[in-house]
């Protein structure tokens, strides 16, 4: 399996929808109308702070990460907070993920961040075990106060 990682460009905006959709999903969201198209736009606009990566195999998109950077009280260049990955129920296990993480870290560490993190539910078993071959969990506790 050859596996290349490029940025999200705009034609891939179908494909990277089937992903999304099974993103949401998997996470039970249900986003308000005209989220997803913002989020597409946010992430293709190389203005915006917020960046899409897709792993690729013969043309065939199997997973997406979505990151941005962050800045920091306690770092010089900030860190990056990677948001969402998904790979395709097909693709699992083949090193997609690990592809796509792989990404997002050189980015980071090319920007010189000092930290490149992200989050998943406990019970998401099967991404924290590809999480726990790069790093323990952190033992921190997320609080989330909803303002909308």
């Amino acid at each position: 399996m050859t596996i290349e990682v490029r940025e999200l460009i705009a034609t891939d905006y179908d494909s990277w929808l089937v992903l999304w959709n099974g993103y949401l999903d998997f996470y039970s969201e249900n986003l308000p109308e005209g989220l997803t198209d913002l989020s597409w736009q946010r992430i293709i606009n190389p203005e915006f702070n917020l960046h899409g990566l897709g792993a690729f195999e013969d043309g065939n998109l199997l997973g997406i990460v979505h990151f941005n950077f962050q800045n920091s009280t306690i770092s010089v260049n900030g860190f990056v907070l990677l948001e969402d990955l998904f790979v395709s129920s097909a693709a699992r296990g083949k090193g997609v993920g690990r592809k796509l993480i792989d990404a997002v870290k050189a980015r980071a560490q090319a920007a010189g961040c000092s930290r490149l993190y992200w989050d998943t539910d406990r019970t998401n078993e099967t991404a924290r075990r590809l999480y726990d071959t790069y790093v323990q969990e952190a033992g921190k506790v997320q609080y989330r106060l909803k303002l909308l």
